[in-house]
């Protein structure tokens, strides 16, 4: 089974809050027959359509190929939270790295979010980017985790951003009654996910990226040119960038060892009425501090966009509604029995890291992917380093190249059964409460 095909129509977008409210492209044609390209970039999701921009701009012929539509994957399905960092701390990037590269991360995760907001607001006004983006804690212990990195974000790199919120702030600014304390971010962010990605491929377009739709590529021969192989046809490209995701870890070896899919899913109340205002008052977005993290924010039509839950399989559960109810509803207790309109999964990738991989996986074939729930900003930014990379500026690839990313136990064949087994611990241990 293929996970493009596990759950979702060949060549339909899912049928989430985002498809509803979105303005679609007309299809593209699926690739036939034989064409030639200065880039092949496999993967409409931001990664790719950012390094088709990109590369298109700067004058390169580019061929796009997507094996469903694009934003199909998680580029359109996800919390729609453009943030500022890596998905670990500066503190922990300082010791793999030391504090110079950790500098030069922190300024490279600063940049992607501002591209994301500029792209946005060139390409995709109608996505509603807005500031504010809350982290919330459940206990004491980790609110004074979180003072600590914000104390080390404020002394160590002078930013401005970031603020403290006691019990009773973050009490206010969610409306949730969960919290210990935790953290506002107004650098980072929240948008609609698919109109963005939408509005990088009308902008593609625009460029001159022929872009090809439910056009799988099931095989990359590597040489000078490469050619990348789908079901009825083939491009010879100067260089290739596979931006597949957790859709795609299979189409390089180095890519399957050490990036894994996972599922997770997100649900849409009905309108809230007259609880609106009292739930994410300053339309800010937010995430808690659980390990199967919990991530929210409110609709343009004041609806709560309620993401938590993962599976490790290929198949979503029947019932996603009720996989999110629950802790829709222990967040938001207040929101017991609401109806639920929209209900969708989608599937993301992670590293045992928690940090991107990125890396030449042969002399003209770059590869992005396992942003690990962090990518909507980093994802755009990965496209762009990968774009210039090609034209030959490679220093900010260099330093996403420099993550470290290592295998996962077992390698590409055993790595869902074991990292179920240890997400079925850490599941618990939030249950519980320890």
């Amino acid at each position: 089974m293929n996970l493009l095909d596990a759950n979702d129509r060949r060549g339909a977008y899912p049928d989430s809050w985002y498809t509803a409210t979105a303005r679609p492209l007309d299809p593209f044609a699926p690739l036939q027959g034989r064409t030639k390209a200065d880039l092949c970039v496999v993967g409409g999701g931001y990664t790719g359509l950012s390094a088709a921009l990109h590369a298109a701009e700067a004058g390169l012929k580019v061929v796009l190929l997507d094996a469903q539509r694009v934003g199909f994957g998680a580029s359109g399905r996800n919390g729609g939270q453009v943030g500022t960092d890596f998905n670990v701390s500066q503190q922990a990037l300082e010791k793999t790295h030391g504090l110079h590269d950790a500098r030069k991360l922190y300024d490279l995760a600063q940049e992607a979010a501002r591209l994301t907001r500029d792209l946005a607001a060139q390409h995709a006004p109608d996505a509603g980017y807005t500031p504010g983006l809350i982290h919330a804690d459940r206990f004491a212990a980790e609110v004074d985790h979180t003072k600590a990195d914000i104390a080390h974000l404020q002394d160590r790199y002078g930013s401005a951003d970031h603020k403290m919120l006691d019990a009773d702030e973050i009490t206010a600014l969610t409306g949730s009654p969960a919290y210990a304390g935790g953290a506002q971010n107004m650098g980072a962010g929240h948008l609609h996910p698919l109109r963005y990605a939408l509005g990088l491929a009308r902008a593609c377009v625009a460029a001159g990226v022929h872009i090809f739709e439910t056009s799988r590529v099931h095989t990359i021969t590597h040489g000078d040119p490469a050619v990348v192989r789908t079901d009825q046809g083939q491009v010879s490209a100067g260089h290739v960038i596979v931006a597949a995701n957790g859709y795609g870890t299979a189409l390089t070896h180095q890519t399957r060892a050490r990036v894994m899919p996972i599922n997770n899913f997100i649900a849409a109340t009905a309108p809230l009425g007259d609880v609106a205002d009292t739930i994410l008052k300053d339309n800010h977005c937010a995430y808690d501090s659980r390990f199967v993290v919990n991530y929210y924010r409110k609709s343009e039509d004041n609806r709560l966009l309620f993401g938590g839950g993962e599976s490790y399989g290929y198949r979503f559960p029947r019932d996603i509604a009720a996989v999110v109810r629950r802790p829709m509803e222990q967040v938001f207790p207040q929101l017991m029995g609401i109806q639920i309109d929209y209900a969708w999964g989608g599937t993301l990738a992670i590293t045992r890291s928690r940090l991107p991989y990125v890396a030449r996986v042969a002399p003209n074939v770059l590869t992005a992917s396992g942003y690990s729930g962090s990518g909507l900003a980093l994802a755009g930014m990965a496209g762009k380093l990968m774009a210039q990379a090609v034209k030959g500026q490679s220093d900010g690839l260099v330093l996403l190249e420099s993550l470290p990313t290592p295998r996962f136990p077992g390698g590409g064949t055993f790595r869902s059964p074991l990292l179920a087994l240890a997400m079925s611990w850490y599941a618990l241990r939030d249950r519980i409460g320890v």
